[in-house]
């Protein structure tokens, strides 16, 4: 019997208004967005092709190669990617992170004339009330400078993703103008940006729609809307969904959420969601690779992935509490992996590459200990199994390899 036949899911127990509307597309911000932690090293060129080349294993619609306007150490990289997205004939599209100044989209336009890279600028400009208090911003003055710098990347050749920072704080009649006013002048894409992590999903829903409603509907263009989220209230991915139930697109993303302050939407997380949520692709896509993929990010960046951390963390598939243990165990014996990876997980650790594992420690039952020992093919003698079930329970943790041969060894001493 398949598993799925076990399962009554709630999950889709819904109208088809609860589901995202089509495709949905995914832009990494690993290497533009997720660098500005400060907690976090830039990787070498070299590293960071490894990631492109994953990203576009996983299937990811499209990347940001970084900001050129930042100086030459981004230029070079941003090119480097360009290059080698042209070299190998990715599938994976670009674009380039832009202030709305001159200075910052024009380097863009040189790498795309160096390289025959197409890349879309994606150019970002504050919104919210409190940002233009601060900054002494004028209704006006955001007005124009929208308007001169998307003309601009347009005579340039370039396709414009127009970006409104802080848009989950920005009044109504601001994002209705500067959204209008970019598609206007020629914006195909615009992101709805919840820059400083304020958003609900509710919010977030109502945000989008509004958006499509009253902007996006009433230009009579086609027009992408994006969405782009931090994690500050932990609801990244939360919100991210109900920006695709609401007529999003696309929805950005880091590896591991990293950016600024506590970071961004979870790439691998968006695509384990999307996946399990039968969710149509957008391409051919290899999540064994999701690991690697979170791995060498956190290898290059000098992130460490907690353990806890949703399935590529060490502990995401593993037990040592008998109850679960021995549930898993059961189902291994009726030689279905299948059932034994969903038996006691929501994620089925085979989709993504992954097994569950089985250890040893003060909350196990004997089943552990006998499974433990019959997947190493060591004989699980009385003794055995009595020395090893003894450790465990005066132990404050979970018990290692070398701790459990050591109980192996000194029974055979005996």
């Amino acid at each position: 019997m398949k598993s799925s036949e076990l399962i009554y899911d709630w999950n889709r127990v819904h109208p088809a208004s609860l589901r995202p509307m089509g495709h949905v597309l995914l832009n990494d911000e690993t290497l533009r967005d997720g660098l500005q932690s400060p907690s976090v090293r830039d990787p070498s060129i070299e590293e960071k092709l490894e990631i492109l080349h994953l990203m576009e294993v996983l299937g990811i619609n499209s990347l940001d190669l970084g900001l050129p306007g930042a100086g030459s150490r981004a230029v070079e990289s941003t090119e480097a990617l360009a290059r080698e997205i042209v070299r190998q004939k990715m599938k994976i599209r670009a674009n380039c992170a832009a202030r709305t100044h001159q200075n910052d989209i024009r380097p863009i336009a040189e790498i795309v004339q160096r390289t025959g890279l197409n890349i879309e600028v994606a150019m970002f400009l504050g919104s919210s009330p409190i940002r233009r208090y601060t900054e002494g911003w004028t209704d006006d003055f955001l007005l124009q400078t929208t308007e001169s710098a998307v003309k601009y990347g347009v005579s340039l050749g370039l396709g414009v993703m127009y970006v409104t920072e802080d848009t989950t704080r920005c009044d109504p009649d601001m994002v209705r103008r500067l959204y209008s006013t970019a598609i206007n002048c020629g914006a195909r894409a615009i992101v709805l940006c919840d820059t400083a992590g304020h958003a609900t999903p509710m919010g977030t829903f109502a945000l989008v729609k509004f958006v499509m409603d009253e902007v996006v509907k009433p230009s009579g263009e086609k027009v992408r809307v994006d969405w782009h989220g931090h994690c500050d209230r932990g609801l990244a991915i939360a919100n991210s969904m109900a920006a695709l139930v609401a007529g999003a697109e696309c929805v950005h993303a880091t590896a591991l959420g990293i950016g600024e302050r506590v970071g961004n939407t979870q790439m691998d997380q968006m695509l384990v969601n999307l996946k399990l949520m039968g969710i149509p692709p957008w391409g051919e896509q290899d999540l064994t690779k999701l690991k690697d993929y979170c791995q060498v990010v956190s290898r290059s960046t000098g992130v460490p992935i907690p353990v806890n951390y949703p399935v590529v963390g060490e502990d995401a598939f593993r037990t040592a509490t008998g109850v679960h243990a021995a549930a898993v165990i059961k189902a291994y014996k009726k030689d279905d992996i299948e059932l034994a990876n969903t038996v006691y997980s929501g994620v089925p650790s085979h989709v993504f590459g992954l097994q569950q594992v089985i250890d040893i420690g003060p909350m196990s039952g004997k089943s552990n200990i006998l499974f433990w020992l019959e997947r190493r093919g060591i004989p699980a003698s009385d003794d055995v199994v009595e020395r090893i079930y003894g450790r465990a329970k005066a132990s404050d943790h979970t018990l290692s390899e070398a701790e459990i041969l050591e109980c192996v060894e000194s029974a055979k001493a005996h």
